[in-house]
């Protein structure tokens, strides 16, 4: 790597030191905009062949830092060590551009899509991630693939010079030896965690009792009853209860099809009957339509599960381990095709880290999904 640094690029710092040293960088989720409420005076600082550093781009990495941060104590050279960073990539991107390193638009455009997605599926839909960055989803996309493709074209030339490196795990171990103990950069240990799930199956004893309550509150709003203040004091959906069951415009396939199909086919102010999702059961009202989108409060319950319900998916994924243990099916064939956790199975069964949307997790963040009651 030393060779290729001297050799591949002309790098010109202007006003700034570079340390030695290698450093890895969290940059934001998406990349996109700029940190509120501060005004970053732009100029060039760095300028490696044809590809250029703005203080603009230093300033916002290291502001994410910051926040990141969530008031820890920062190393008073993390400026530094960002640039050094970022400096780094740009190496790759000039000697990629020597090199006639290049990744296709399909892989880029896939990357964006698998990105894109997994935000989705973390704010809940895509008229929330809308909302969030006040952009339509295609310019999100649009801003985001320039850094995507840089990326890309990053790890394609990385992958490259490695490739022509061989090291044995004996020079790996003479050359850590080397290095004093107190020069050693410190790295949370990460973990890959794959989870199956088997929801208790609610008994048919159960299920007609949280219908009937539904019915008798459904009969109370009809008599007069105010569903707003009925919904604050009985419905399960953590989100919208609080709120009266109000959960706001939503367009087509952004909520799930049993809850959408239902409330598509009342007229403005008209309760539906008692609708089944895979989150309980639901009464709903419509409150207006405008255009392809509308809005709705609902009453959520979700009938509780028995004993005899809990220890029926807890034999299942006893008689599940015993199988994968035995090597009869793999665990992310077993996630995939039995786990009743839709966000995770497709992955074969790994939890997702929000921060990049891989799948290595610190150990000590949380893994916890999140999740909304009436979303996909």
């Amino acid at each position: 790597m030393t060779q290729f640094v001297r050799t591949s690029a002309r790098v010109a710092l202007l006003g700034m030191g570079l340390l030695a040293g290698t450093v890895s960088t969290s940059f934001a989720q998406l990349g996109i905009g700029r940190p509120a409420g501060r005004q970053i005076a732009d100029a060039i600082i760095v300028k490696v062949d044809n590809q250029i550093v703005l203080r603009s781009d230093l300033e916002i990495a290291y502001a994410q830092q910051v926040q990141q941060a969530q008031g820890k104590p920062l190393p008073p050279d993390l400026r530094c060590k960002i640039l050094q960073s970022i400096v780094l990539n740009k190496l790759m991107l000039a000697k990629a551009e020597t090199d006639s390193v290049v990744v296709e638009d399909s892989q880029v455009k896939n990357e964006l899509d698998r990105r894109m997605a997994y935000f989705v599926q973390q704010i809940g839909s895509e008229k929330k991630l809308e909302e969030y960055y006040n952009k339509p989803l295609k310019q999100l996309k649009d801003d985001l693939r320039p850094q995507v493709k840089e990326q890309l074209i990053q790890q394609k030339m990385q992958e490259t010079i490695a490739g022509k490196v061989t090291v044995t795990p004996r020079e790996v171990r003479q050359y850590f030896n080397r290095i004093p103990k107190d020069s050693l950069p410190y790295y949370s240990t990460e973990v890959e965690v794959g989870q199956i799930v088997k929801l208790a199956q609610v008994n048919p004893k159960a299920k007609q009792e949280t219908i009937a309550k539904l019915n008798d509150l459904r009969a109370r709003i009809q008599a007069g009853e105010s569903f707003e203040t009925l919904a604050k004091q009985f419905s399960e959906d953590p989100g919208s209860g609080a709120q009266g069951g109000y959960l706001g415009f939503f367009k087509r396939r952004e909520l799930v099809p049993e809850y959408e199909a239902a409330a598509l086919k009342l007229e403005p102010g008209q309760l539906s009957p008692i609708v089944e999702s895979q989150f309980g059961f639901h009464l709903i009202q419509l409150i207006e339509r405008k255009g392809d989108s509308y809005s709705t409060r609902h009453i959520l319950l979700k009938p509780a599960a028995g004993g005899n319900d809990v220890n029926e998916a807890g034999a299942q994924l006893t008689k599940l381990r015993r199988r994968i243990l035995g090597d009869s099916i793999t665990f992310a064939k077993a996630a995939k095709d039995m786990s009743d956790d839709k966000q995770t199975s497709g992955n074969g069964g790994l939890l997702a880290n929000r921060q990049d949307g891989g799948t290595y997790l610190p150990s000590t963040s949380s893994t916890r999904p999140s999740s909304s009651p009436s979303t996909r």
